[in-house]
């Protein structure tokens, strides 16, 4: 997944994704309200997310720039499978070393995907993170990854509202987004232009398996607490 944005002025990327960092903010300050530790959880969280997604860039196709540009490349290349990994690694983490032991994950279910609708709403303004080549009704000669990916994440915030209306899979709705959007990342990068050195495979294609596994381990692992408390 090229991430690497250059000669744009301004930089929309750099905007959308500092709009969804003052969104997350705004939530998790609302949520401290109770409880002082959680601005901590935040500010760690947020510092491993973007800690994954440079190292997810860098694994992913950072290593392939080897030209006197590189240093470019590898400053400002990110990658969102690798901060969504990396912040939900980070709030676990931070949680546990602090003995914050609530539930926070279902309404993440909601603004992680508004999240990333902004972070691609950068993308498709500044024209980065194009789809293969191909042939398409309406004159496309490429496929439309930015907008598939921004229509994945409108469905699931209306999935995960809906399941949050009728009290559906309580305490899971972000452990089953994990495990969507890392499969939905998996089978669509085979239609982005991204680097493929990995027998066929992408970088991303590899983060986002493991994305979903995580997201499986983490529903198992609750669902067996919640079955425990019954």
């Amino acid at each position: 997944m090229s991430e690497v944005f250059q000669n744009v002025s301004p930089n929309w990327y750099s905007l959308t994704m500092l709009l969804a960092i003052i969104l997350s903010a705004y939530y998790w300050i609302k949520m401290s309200r109770d409880d002082g530790r959680l601005p901590l959880v935040y500010i760690c969280a947020l510092g491993c997310a973007f800690l994954g997604a440079k190292v997810a860039y860098l694994i992913s196709e950072g290593w392939l720039h080897t030209g006197d540009d590189r240093w470019l490349h590898w400053l400002a290349g990110k990658s969102i499978t690798g901060a969504l990994l990396g912040g939900y690694i980070g709030v676990e983490l931070f949680k546990k070393l602090l003995g914050y032991q609530r539930i926070t994950g279902d309404r993440f279910a909601l603004i992680v995907p508004f999240s990333i609708i902004l972070g691609r709403l950068g993308c498709l303004i500044q024209g980065c993170c194009a789809g293969v080549s191909c042939v398409l009704p309406g004159g496309l000669d490429r496929w439309p990854a930015v907008p598939v990916e921004i229509a994945f994440n409108v469905c699931a915030i209306l999935v995960f509202a809906y399941m949050r209306h009728r009290k559906w899979q309580t305490y899971q709705h972000f452990h089953l987004y994990l495990i969507g959007y890392g499969l939905f990342r998996f089978l669509h990068e085979f239609m982005r232009a991204t680097p493929k050195p990995f027998a066929g495979l992408s970088g991303y294609q590899l983060i986002a398996l493991v994305i979903a596994i995580v997201g499986l381990i983490a529903y198992c692992r609750r669902k067996r607490m919640l079955l425990a408390t019954i």
